[in-house]
């Protein structure tokens, strides 16, 4: 069985604020952490997902080991990096929240500080805040089948020293995209341009833009988000697209919440509304998917609502794709929509010839002027945090492997990993797979096994992970990601509802998994 060594020696050396202040001190750490040796499970990355799975792990087992290896120097990931005006969630906080914390927010679209406060709370409450290892960005991960274990190393973003760890199962909760670095087109002359470029995932905090003009590179939920939200604050914005996307508006507070001010408790509230937006999420992408003319008709009447009579609807809010073959945007309330209605945003489909001293040139040749430049252009897919596993020596190609249950991976043994829905909450699956592998490590414990590795059918044909999506993200990085199969329990749709009675109910021990017990002192002197 998977051993569970005592925690006490590793507790009390972190906390949820970086406790560094000096390097004396980041040395004891390093010898309190060696010291600790092995956990039961380490996870990779303190944001949404990372947080969620240790919370899972820590309600299950509370005498197990683990610990969170997180790069930077907070908790909250995604969450808390992005710092550009009006930053919120695409989800309801009903889905978006866990399943074990109720919201208790009053808006139903939440704004990114107080999503962070949520996180932190969560950590706080479950004694997960006591478990995270700040700025120590995990580099490789090596795992041993005569050990039965992986070996971890991180290195110390503050004092450059690599820290080694072990562990029993390895939980990658990274996410899908590069924090360090955002995605920008080469736009051809960008370096004389006099004003600012501004990426909004490292948005500046001195960055003042009231008065100022400015024009904003993109049309997905960065861009929908940040338009009314600069104009808030004084700007003129003029938001510059290649191609529209579907853009739709969403309450941005719960009816049902209200249900609170007359005795009903705050859980039960949240339970209902839960099931309500996941059902309603559901069924809005299926709908999307099965009757694309028709969808598009119902999205069009929303503009032709909220939009100004007259408006070229057909050039910026008309897509080529299908809705759902690209992410819908929504905007609460129809903030976007509002912003334009009063002049406070521009939006001009085009595309870029050139930037100039003083703004950009578009393919017609119109001349935009500027201040400031905001390039909402998305962001750099990458697999596992970029961190490098290896298998008895051989390295694991992510493209090459086939995921299971899109949250483990062929031949590799004790692994597991976080990617979200892309049609609804990303919380919803983090829970799904963190219930998932409480199971699997209650049967393996139960059994004695040591080891768990999904071995992939040579007969079942590979799809792409994010077949059906289109965006140029996707386009950009989807063949850097394992591939999945046609068919169970090689692949899983987009599909909340299927999905929880697959990784809630299906058999742990399935035709694809392979478990090993430790070999007995016995048969390792025969071996030799």
């Amino acid at each position: 069985m998977l051993g569970w060594p005592a925690l006490g020696r590793v507790r009390g050396t972190v906390g949820w604020k970086d406790r560094s202040h000096s390097k004396g001190a980041a040395r004891s750490k390093e010898v309190a952490v060696a010291t600790a040796g092995h956990v039961d499970v380490l996870i990779v990355g303190a944001g949404l997902s990372g947080i969620g799975a240790a919370c899972h792990l820590q309600r299950a087992f509370p005498q197990r080991t683990y610990v969170l290896l997180e790069s930077r120097g907070a908790l909250g990931g995604t969450w808390d990096q992005f710092r550009f005006p009006g930053v919120r969630s695409d989800s309801d906080m009903y889905t978006l929240g866990y399943r074990f914390k109720p919201w208790r927010g009053e808006k139903s679209v939440a704004d990114g500080a107080d999503i962070l406060e949520y996180l932190r709370e969560a950590a706080v409450e479950n004694g997960v805040d006591r478990r995270i290892r700040f700025r120590h960005r995990v580099t490789r991960a090596e795992w041993s089948s005569v050990n039965n274990r992986w070996t971890v190393c991180a290195e110390r973003t503050d004092t450059g020293e690599t820290i080694r760890f072990t562990a029993g199962f390895l939980l990658s909760c990274s996410g899908y995209y590069r924090y360090d670095a955002g995605y920008t087109p080469r736009f051809a002359g960008i370096d004389r341009f006099a004003g600012r470029v501004v990426h909004p995932q490292f948005w500046p905090s001195d960055l003042e833009v009231a008065g100022e003009r400015v024009v904003l590179i993109g049309s997905g939920a960065t861009a929908v988000t940040l338009a009314p939200a600069l104009a808030a604050q004084g700007a003129h914005v003029t938001m510059v697209q290649r191609s529209p996307s579907y853009v739709v508006a969403k309450p941005a507070y719960e009816r049902m919440a209200r249900a609170v001010r007359w005795g009903v408790p705050v859980p039960v509230v949240y339970s209902l509304a839960r099931v309500k937006h996941v059902l309603m999420d559901t069924g809005d992408y299926g709908r999307c998917r099965r009757h694309p003319d028709a969808s598009r008709r119902r999205i069009r009447r929303v503009h032709e609502h909220w939009l100004p009579p007259g408006y070229d609807i057909d050039t910026h809010f008309t897509p080529q794709y299908n809705p759902w073959d690209q992410r819908l945007c929504f905007t609460p309330d129809g903030e976007f929509f509002r912003a334009i209605q009063r002049g406070d945003v521009d939006i001009v489909t085009d595309g870029i010839d050139t930037f100039t001293e003083t703004g950009l040139r578009l393919t017609s040749g119109t001349e935009l002027e500027a201040n400031v430049v905001i390039t909402a252009t998305g962001f750099q897919l990458l697999p596992f945090g970029g961190v490098e596993l290896v298998v008895d020596d051989t390295p694991v190609i992510p493209s090459e492997q086939m995921s299971y249950k899109t949250m483990m991976l062929s031949g590799v043994p004790n692994f597991a990993y976080v990617i979200g829905f892309f049609n609804i909450s990303w919380t919803l699956k983090l829970d799904l797979v963190s219930q998932y592998i409480v199971r699997l490590l209650r049967y393996m414990t139960a059994h004695h096994y040591v080891r768990c590795v999904p071995v992939r059918d040579p007969s079942v044909d590979p799809l792409p992970e994010f077949q059906g999506l289109t965006a140029g993200y996707v386009r950009r990085g989807a063949h850097r990601f394992p591939v999945q199969g046609e068919s169970l329990p090689w692949r899983l749709r987009m599909n909340f509802v299927r999905n929880w009675f697959t990784l809630r109910f299906s058999r742990v021990a399935d035709s694809a998994m392979r478990f090993e017990r430790a070999p007995q002192p016995a048969e390792v002197g025969a071996e030799h």
